[in-house]
């Protein structure tokens, strides 16, 4: 699962860190292509491992995954450091390979790292919330419903008792999925939706030098904000798992 979390971290990333610093930062146009950017990592990062790992790259996934039994539980933590790893190795790389390019972005805008100016760059790697949010509050809501869409589509998809994607297509609906959450819910702090999506890359821009705007994460108006796309994810995911076991799998199960 390692593996697979450092491709999609690496083509997501990457993605970002093209628009952010080829294109103007936050244009509607560069949403989508992120959007997509993060779609395609998922769907080429489950076709390449999913066989060996069933491709969670979520520790939120993995999370509901125990819940429901699909996974022994002292295989967690195995499970949410290799994601959190492979993350981190996928934003390393992504910056070997765009450092130039950051560099030359930060000159001619004249950002240094660290200052809030840099929050332009910093976020080729992870996420801040909007700053129309005064408090940790309304971000966390966020991440907890993002992750509640994301797990309860994606054990919908994989259900064998609803209707799970045939012909080996389940790639590419849920990274139709991660998209479909990411352009309804990622205007408010970035859509992580993932713990180890987040807090690997935050880790690797505060060794590269972001500073405190990366870990704890302090901005403008919230401070020690690396937490949230930890906790509500978790929430998110596990509420979701929950949910569809008792209101809709036990329903199907009735059923046949």
């Amino acid at each position: 699962d390692g593996v697979v979390a450092m491709l999609w971290a690496l083509i997501g990333t990457g993605r970002t860190a093209a628009g952010n610093t080829a294109t103007p930062f936050n244009s509607s146009g560069d949403w989508l292509l992120i959007t997509w950017g993060w779609c395609l990592a998922v769907v080429f990062a489950v076709y390449t491992v999913g066989g060996i790992s069933g491709a969670h790259i979520n520790p939120a996934i993995t999370f509901g995954a125990a819940i429901r039994k699909q996974l022994p539980w002292n295989k967690v933590p195995s499970y949410w450091l290799a994601q959190v790893l492979g993350c981190f190795v996928g934003a390393a790389l992504v910056f070997l390979v765009y450092n130039n390019a950051i560099n030359h972005y930060d000159q001619v805008n004249h950002i240094v790292k660290g200052t809030p100016a840099s929050l332009a760059t910093y976020s080729t790697f992870a996420t801040f919330p909007a700053p129309y949010f005064h408090n940790v509050l309304g971000p966390l809501i966020d991440q907890i419903v993002g992750t509640f869409f994301l797990a309860l589509f994606v054990w919908a998809v994989t259900d064998e008792y609803n209707s799970p994607v045939g012909s080996n297509m389940a790639p590419w609906i849920i990274g139709f999925i991660v998209m479909a959450v990411g352009v309804s819910f990622g205007a408010n702090a970035g859509y992580a939706i993932n713990p180890a999506r987040d807090f690997g890359p935050r880790i690797f821009a505060w060794i590269a030098g972001w500073g405190k705007v990366a870990f704890p994460g302090n901005y403008a108006n919230i401070s020690g904000y690396f937490w949230v796309p930890i906790v509500g994810p978790l929430i998110g995911g596990g509420l979701a798992s929950v949910f569809y076991d008792r209101f809709i799998q036990d329903i199907l199960i009735a059923r046949k």
